[in-house]
């Protein structure tokens, strides 16, 4: 998946400090939702490869996913443990 697969609206630069060209990597353990970046980076983690299942996880992130699961490790075993319950 490229940014330009994305489903939902991101808002377009890096919060201040948060360059991920120079990283390649998210910055912290924690995932933010709201940035482009580190929800492609999740969701190409996850998809092994497919668009489809990339864009199902951008989706349960942004619609289910529960708030107080930020960590990137939590967020990996909130969609294993939900992946099926979703369409």
């Amino acid at each position: 998946m490229t940014k330009s697969d994305l489903q939902f609206s991101y808002p377009d630069g890096p919060a201040a400090g948060d360059d991920p060209a120079q990283r390649g990597i998210p910055d912290s353990s924690l995932l933010n939702r709201h940035e482009w970046y580190e929800v492609l980076y999740s969701c190409n983690s996850w998809s092994g490869g497919s668009l489809a299942t990339a864009l199902k996880c951008e989706r349960l992130i942004q619609r289910h996913l529960p708030a107080d699961i930020r960590g990137h490790a939590a967020v990996l075993t909130w969609l294993r443990a939900n992946w099926a319950q979703y369409r």
